[in-house]
């Protein structure tokens, strides 16, 4: 199956903070068994600080602040959202 973006947004916030995020429709399969890829980050460009969450093939979801990882479960894309915007919050200071 063709990959088909279901969300995109890309915004720079409060002059210091870059966000994206990027969540495509791949179809269920082995390496996707939720059938979504996705892609989240807000980076602090000044210090480089980040957060990140990601679910590439092999270690499936997952979200990184800076360099340390944590497994996460996946719910749907909605509460993939959330979760991201809480993260930025609670890490960056950033209200998304």
């Amino acid at each position: 199956m063709k990959a088909h973006l279901l969300f995109y947004h890309k915004a720079w916030v409060q002059g210091r903070f870059v966000i994206e995020m990027t969540i495509h429709d791949v179809g269920r399969s082995k390496t996707y068994p939720d059938g979504v890829k996705y892609g989240l980050i807000c980076k602090d460009i000044e210090s480089g600080h980040f957060v990140l969450f990601d679910n590439h093939h092999p270690k499936g979801p997952h979200y990184h602040i800076g360099k340390q990882e944590f497994p996460y479960v996946f719910i749907n894309e909605n509460q993939l959202i959330e979760d991201f915007k809480l993260r930025a919050l609670d890490e960056l200071g950033v209200k998304l």
